[in-house]
């Protein structure tokens, strides 16, 4: 059996359908042509791990073949554990000493400032109140632009026809040569300094949410160019592109999550009004999600609450079990757990310490680093001559952290051992050790090392490779049961949270914060990166940049003019037309895109028409989707006035909109919602909405009346030649008589 029928087989056992309103993608596996769907539950954490697997002759297949035997004999080591006696679990002395920080100026944590762009739209920035960059300047230093959102509303102040665009997160900016010729380096895992000076023009934009399917299809355009121009040139180039591509695909993942999470953090802040709808932000957020994954752009705008809904629950979920093991872990081994919280009361992190007192202890108990990852602190030479940075806290004698003033309170001389991230699937994450700086850096490392190993220089992958497959199948396994904090996937998350937090927290110590804050900047691999303090600076640079565009005739306002041109290409021609001026763009890198000639006041009535039936049946197939019975949950009156809008400007609708009325005629026992329901799947000139009716007109569980409307409404629509399936044609004229 060749290797891509293993493949297709492999897939198709493990593989469930694809759910509703995600495309799946279709690439070649063999030379004959053959080929399997990819999707959406393949969602990866990296497009590049998804490769086209071709025939191999027999001579390079065995060669293949050993080199994974030979990696898999190299994995053992690192996974099989030593021998030891049995653990004895010590007395807990730890405790959750952290508070919920209250900022310390009185001023909120974030405000947002809103700055009018010509044409009708608007410029909504989120300012953050860094007290963690505080510098002897004074307060107002603290105050940095950080995330900005263009909101296109057709000047005017209806939430309904407004489109969100693109979001700057202003610390994300464009390397610099030295940057850049750094990240395509083969092997090469650490910065190179800090970028000076922010370009002149708008800054980069980390997504444009008007067009989120874009960055998936150039994606695949850019790996595909790969394979068939660089690859063949040997490692060296192929290692380089491999690089280039990885660190600025990371770089970008890292400032989108730091923007998901600064936008988290405004809408939990209960002093602050938010001037986005619900609606907005969870597109916003949902969209910022969904970037992290290889097909996430083409997920249909109907899924996005489901998937901030479950982003959330799988979020809070693996805090909750890691907190409780790390917490269990430094009870069982008599350390002190400390979480770390953000401004909202969320814990990302947490710190582990241990008493100056108990190292000199006598411990009859072996020390087991299973989940923690550090080495044996009891004993250690190098604790015991601690000169590093250390805490004085007070306890009472149950061990509760307490106030320096509570009565009977001692004293305990507090060193620092480890900081881990709590956002991660398994287990905790080491982000820090503070003996051993090497220890993060390490395991950072290892995900990118066999990765790099395996695909660029012994031409392995999961997919092409049955024996690499099975070997990294049982590593991953071995180490995840084990808690063995290596070849994590998620560390990144871990590490842009630690530097927002650290830019936001005024509780941590100025000293202690600053050596978190140059251990991570040492720890980190990417060359693309810039440090706390150069971030800061960028972002009140590019906003100012960005503010300039604003004002600049040819800058902002030209680009929402083109943006809006682009929209209305759907409004004037058909589906086989858009797909040609489609793939002319995936193919062009997105240097061509076909605009129409004018959007100009004429033609914004056509804008206002088409954004108002997206808002519209968003909310219905929202109405739809949340309960067995509308009327209970939903007020009755938005329904109808959704359902009237439709109705009236049904020539436009698509077929989401007439499924979306179909469902809320199913879902209701209000007689005026019924019968608008029906009303909108007449108006609606498409085969769906007749199918729709022919459907009802035929269910003998639907009440005679409504059956009679819905043949009649069929009626007028055959003679009005309304677009109907032919195979539905004849069904319909038996109903009707005709």
């Amino acid at each position: 059996m060749n290797i891509a029928c293993f493949v297709r087989r492999t897939l198709a056992a493990r593989v469930p359908s694809r759910p509703r309103g995600v495309r799946a993608l279709v690439l070649p596996l063999t030379s004959s042509g053959a080929a399997f769907p990819l999707h959406p539950e393949l969602f990866c954490e990296n497009a590049g791990d998804l490769i086209i697997v071709m025939h191999s002759d027999p001579s390079r297949h065995r060669v293949r073949r050993a080199h994974s035997l030979f990696l898999f004999l190299l994995f053992i080591p690192l996974v099989v554990p030593p021998v030891t006696g049995a653990a004895q679990q010590l007395t807990p002395a730890s405790h959750n000493s952290s508070e919920h920080h209250i900022n310390s100026d009185d001023r909120p944590w974030f405000r947002i400032e809103r700055t009018e762009v010509a044409g009708g739209a608007e410029i909504l920035t989120v300012f953050g109140n860094l007290q963690g960059l505080r510098r002897d300047a004074g307060a107002n230093d603290t105050e940095v632009p950080l995330v900005s959102i263009l909101r296109d509303t057709l000047g005017d102040t209806d939430e309904e026809n407004d489109r969100l665009r693109d979001v700057w997160m202003l610390t994300y900016t464009r390397p610099t040569f030295v940057q850049r010729v750094a990240s395509a380096v083969p092997f090469f895992f650490a910065r190179v300094g800090n970028k000076k000076r922010a370009g002149k023009g708008a800054p980069p934009a980390v997504i444009d949410l008007s067009q989120s399917d874009d960055d998936v299809w150039r994606r695949f355009l850019w790996l595909a160019l790969r394979n068939v121009f660089i690859n063949p040139y040997g490692v060296i180039a192929k290692s380089s592109s491999r690089a280039l591509l990885r660190n600025a695909d990371e770089y970008r993942k890292a400032h989108v999550i730091r923007a998901l999470a600064v936008l988290t953090l405004y809408e939990s802040e209960a002093d602050v009004e938010s001037v986005f709808t619900p609606t907005e932000m969870r597109e916003i957020q949902a969209r910022l999600m969904l970037t992290q994954m290889t097909f996430g752009g083409i997920v249909d705008d109907g899924y996005l609450q489901r998937v901030y809904q479950n982003q959330n629950t799988s979020q809070l979920d693996e805090r909750g079990h890691n907190w409780e093991l790390l917490r269990q872990r430094a009870e069982a081994e008599g350390l002190y757990f400390d979480p770390l919280e953000m401004p909202d009361g969320s814990t990302t992190h947490a710190m582990l310490w241990a008493a100056r007192s108990d190292l000199t202890r006598t411990r009859t108990a072996p020390w087991n680093k299973r989940f923690l990852n550090i080495a044996n602190p009891w004993g250690d030479k190098e604790l015991l001559r601690w000169q590093g940075y250390t805490e004085i806290r007070y306890f009472d004698a149950d061990n509760r952290a307490v106030p320096s003033e509570t009565p009977g309170a001692r004293a305990v001389e507090m060193i620092p051992l480890a900081l881990y991230g709590l956002d991660n699937p398994k287990i905790p994450t080491l982000l820090i050790d503070f003996r051993d700086g090497g220890n993060p850096k390490r395991r950072e490392m290892s995900r990118r090392v066999l990765e790099d190993v395996a695909r660029d220089v012994l031409s392995l992958s999961r997919f092409g490779d049955i024996h690499y497959f099975l070997g990294r199948t049982v590593f991953d396994f071995v180490t995840g049961r084990r808690g063995m904090d290596i070849n994590q996937p998620r560390r990144i998350r871990a590490y842009s949270q630690l530097k927002l937090l650290l830019s936001l927290s005024a509780s941590l110590d100025p000293e202690f914060r600053n050596e978190i804050s140059r251990r991570v900047e040492q720890i980190s691999l990417n060359p693309l990166e810039n440090d706390l303090a150069a971030e800061a600076r960028l972002a009140r640079q590019q906003y100012a940049a960005l503010m300039t565009e604003a004002r600049r005739p040819g800058g902002l306002p030209a680009k929402l003019d083109r943006d809006r041109r682009a929209e209305l290409v759907p409004t004037s021609h058909g589906r086989t037309t858009r797909i040609m001026f489609r793939v002319a763009n995936v193919a062009s890198l997105g240097l061509y895109t076909h605009r129409e000639q004018s959007a100009g006041p004429q033609r914004h009535g056509e804008l206002d028409t088409t954004r108002r039936l997206a808002y519209h049946r968003r909310f219905l197939r929202e109405v739809a989707k949340s309960s067995p019975v509308i009327e209970v949950v939903w007020d009755t009156e938005e329904v109808h006035r959704s359902l009237r809008y439709v109705a009236e400007h049904g020539r436009h609708a698509g077929t989401a909109t007439a499924s979306a009325a179909a469902r809320v005629f199913a879902r209701t026992n209000d007689e005026e919602t019924r019968r608008l329901a029906l009303n909108c799947l007449y108006r609606i000139n498409n085969e769906t909405a007749k199918k729709e009716l022919l459907r009802i007109s035929l269910d003998p569980v639907v009440e005679s009346s409504w059956r009679t409307i819905s043949a009649e409404y069929l009626r007028l629509a055959i003679q009005e030649e309304q677009r109907i399936a032919p195979s539905d044609i004849k069904a319909i004229v038996s109903v009707i008589g005709q």
